[in-house]
């Protein structure tokens, strides 16, 4: 019988510890925890939510996250949105008509949850808004831009008008779409474009590295050693680094004096740096956010870095300034008491 109860104890104790929670809803409109935007860009953004919720009564929140595993999840995305959206209750408990952008950034994952009231209707715009207007600048890191981007699209599929262009005439809105238009479709126009630049620069930089070198010791032309043979002028640090592909080298070699000229190109998109130790662009870092900045204190983001030319590691740890909350903020208890029924769209990047 003692056996049975401890054991009882030991599983409520066991699943208490482990629970599903969510994170604490503070600000009516932006609850940024994983501390991508600034200050600036979260009251900019409630500017617009807050006309939203005015002008048309809709509640749309956005919400950051460092990752949901914080939370005790470790189950889909989906289950997790729907989840705190009826937790939080967000929209109008009637209509139904609640809005949540939810981004996990460790996680590389992204929700847009919609309230019941929409049924499955904007489940296929929503996944346009996530293709087309966030996931692309997520992948750039452009997280601020992704997130503002992305919630005047929604609020355009929802509203049929772009944030302080409520008021405007049906006329007015006719221009405003036909501009619209004109934006994206220079953007498709576009396209192409940004397809072949990045093979024009290289064509370019291949032609430069390419052209003959003068010796500056006696004026002779010099030659390129091959990839083969030029490994012995370089040094164990730039070895590495080409290794690495963050930076690639030629060398240059005078027949006449004997002169040598070593002349190193930076990869573009390479995830190494310069280490503080050695200074060859060796080092990569992994940060994480050890302590999420509430409104109450601040928080704590800690890269950890690691050389792998001198095996330096050290880390290198900055403060997150204490969230602040404005006027128009406002807590879990003016929301509507919304649920949703799994609606939205979801993506990753």
């Amino acid at each position: 019988m003692i056996k049975h109860l401890l054991a009882g104890l030991l599983c409520f104790w066991v699943s208490t510890a482990f629970a599903q929670s969510f994170p604490e809803d503070i600000d009516f409109y932006v609850n940024d925890y994983a501390d991508l935007l600034t200050d600036t860009q979260e009251d900019d953004l409630r500017v617009v939510l807050d006309e939203l919720y005015t002008e048309r009564g809709i509640e749309f929140t956005v919400l950051t996250i460092t990752r949901m595993s914080d939370y005790g999840h470790s189950g889909s995305i989906e289950s997790f949105a729907t989840g705190l959206f009826n937790a939080w209750g967000i929209g109008d408990a009637d209509r139904n008509d609640g809005l949540l952008l939810l981004v996990s950034h460790l996680d590389r994952e992204l929700r847009i949850e919609v309230g019941a009231g929409y049924g499955t209707d904007l489940n296929e715009p929503m996944a346009r808004v996530i293709d087309t207007k966030i996931v692309p600048n997520f992948r750039l890191d452009e997280y601020a831009d992704g997130i503002r981007t992305g919630v005047e699209e929604v609020i355009y599929q929802i509203a049929g008008a772009l944030p302080g262009n409520y008021d405007a005439s049906p006329l007015q809105q006719i221009w405003i779409g036909f501009k619209r238009f004109i934006v994206n479709l220079g953007w498709w126009l576009m396209a192409p474009f940004a397809v072949i630049a990045p093979f024009v620069v290289r064509l370019i930089r291949r032609i430069r590295r390419n052209r003959p070198r003068t010796c500056p010791n006696d004026g002779s032309r010099m030659r390129r050693y091959l990839e083969e043979t030029e490994d012995d002028s370089l040094s164990p640090g730039q070895l590495m680094e080409e290794q690495l592909e963050s930076v690639d080298y030629d060398v240059w070699y005078c027949d006449r004096c004997n002169h040598v000229t070593i002349e190193g190109y930076r990869a573009w998109f390479s995830g190494y740096g310069a280490c503080r130790e050695c200074g060859f662009r060796t080092v990569e870092g992994d940060s994480r956010v050890v302590q999420s900045a509430t409104y109450s204190s601040s928080g704590l983001r800690r890269t950890d870095y690691h050389c792998h030319h001198c095996d330096a590691r050290y880390s290198v740890t900055k403060t997150i300034p204490r969230k602040t909350k404005s006027s128009s903020s406002g807590g879990s208890s003016s929301r509507g008491g919304g649920r949703s029924s799994g609606g939205g769209a979801s993506g990753s990047w």
